[in-house]
């Protein structure tokens, strides 16, 4: 069995981290046990082992009022200045190293 020393570092919203994760506590799976079967699926099918469909348009700004739109701007703003995005060309490239 492969060492398992590669992270992987995810935002999420934390109600739907809390409610997955009493889930996975029910079934008796780690999230990071149900994060590697996601992958490994991933893998072997060459899709995301499910279905996605869009029923409702994105999000856009009409559909925003003002204070939600500054804190959505501020938060992307934020995380620019901490450095927390990467080039997606360097993404890009370490997922080819890593497959």
């Amino acid at each position: 069995m492969a060492a398992k020393t590669a992270y992987v570092l995810a935002r999420v919203e934390p109600e739907v981290k809390e409610q997955a994760e009493e889930i996975l506590s029910q079934l008796g799976i780690p999230a990071s046990v149900a994060i590697n079967m996601l992958y490994k699926q991933i893998i072997i099918t060459h899709s995301i082992p499910f279905s996605l469909s869009a029923s409702r348009r994105p999000l856009t700004r009409e559909d925003m009022n003002d204070e939600a739109f500054n804190a959505m701007m501020k938060n992307g703003l934020d995380e620019a200045k901490a450095g927390v995005s990467r080039p997606a060309a360097d993404v890009f490239d370490m997922l080819r190293t890593e497959i």
